[in-house]
């Protein structure tokens, strides 16, 4: 009885912010509401509206260096699990591993070690997606997971992620999604049914789904009988296309058929979500070089 009533006080949108989330929401709003630059204040506009915002690296990450370092880091780790990596391509296609995702290759593994001083761990405390982040939730979020995916074109059955679904950690969950390499619609394109957000104008919508080994799971078709194309977008776009997505709307991703698909991503949530710990921090990580906000996005003290 406890557990469903707290269950249920979670999914409501005041319990959650100010019982689950009440300290951090109130620092935010007190101590540290920094004041956003004009395109960080268009993308929380858009996150608002729509649950989907499109930007790019040079626009958002001025700095284009950590960009630059990313790519360099990522072309490095590629090099040295070549081997593995053309391993795991050739079972791309392998349908009897539904839960497995084998289409898509996480480069620091499931749950990465937390390195500060890495490009990606760089990029995913940066002030400017923190303050976004911040903003949008109107709380202190934590950084949850940072990786880099190289998602294996394929040519079987739509499967897992790439089928229409809502992800569950959190009421809100923002997700950064970074390409490395030009995405076309052949490459497996991020793709959100837009206003499937908290709060958004398509709210409401239930597509019929099906479960896929115990995770609901819906087809384009199931999709297209309750919100139109019109209301998808498709995230083609070129190197450094930078996503920022609400992924408790709906959204699909990774159908790559072409070629592969090389991106960033990392997540963000409130304090209070009870995901899965995907982030491993060493028993004496050093955070000195860090700001004070970068710092409380880590939230060590929950670890």
């Amino acid at each position: 009885m406890y557990s469903s009533v707290r269950k249920a006080l979670r999914k409501h949108e005041f319990s959650w912010r100010y019982i689950f989330n009440l300290s951090t929401t109130v620092r935010h709003r007190v101590f540290d509401s920094e004041a956003l630059t004009e395109p960080e204040s268009r993308i929380v506009r858009s996150l608002k509206s729509d649950g989907i915002a499109v930007t790019s690296a040079e626009e958002l990450l001025p700095n284009q260096d950590p960009f630059e370092e990313l790519v360099s880091e990522t072309q490095r780790v590629l090099h040295e699990k070549a081997d593995e990596i053309e391993d795991l391509r050739s079972q791309a296609n392998d349908e009897s591993s539904i839960g497995s995702k084998s289409f898509n290759y996480e480069l620091l593994g499931s749950e990465p070690v937390f390195d500060p001083k890495s490009a990606m761990a760089r990029i995913a405390l940066n002030s400017a997606l923190l303050r976004v982040a911040d903003h949008y939730f109107r709380m202190c979020v934590k950084l949850r997971y940072y990786n880099v995916w190289e998602t294996f074109a394929s040519t079987g059955a739509s499967r897992e992620s790439q089928l229409w679904h809502v992800d569950r950690e959190d009421n809100r969950i923002l997700k950064v999604f970074l390409y490395l390499d030009d995405v076309d619609e052949g490459t497996g394109p991020f793709t959100y049914a837009i206003g499937t957000q908290m709060g958004g104008r398509n709210r409401s919508v239930r597509p019929d789904s099906f479960l896929e080994s115990g995770v609901s799971r819906t087809t384009d078709e199931q999709m297209k009988a309750v919100l139109p194309e019109s209301e998808w977008l498709k995230c083609t776009g070129k190197r450094g296309t930078l996503i920022l997505a609400d992924t408790a709307g709906y959204h699909k991703g990774g159908e790559a058929r072409t070629k592969d698909r090389l991106m960033f991503t990392c997540m963000y949530t409130s304090p209070a979500s009870e995901s899965k710990r995907l982030l491993k921090y060493p028993s004496a990580v050093d955070v000195s070089d860090l700001g004070p906000r970068q710092a409380r996005a880590l939230h060590l003290s929950q670890r």
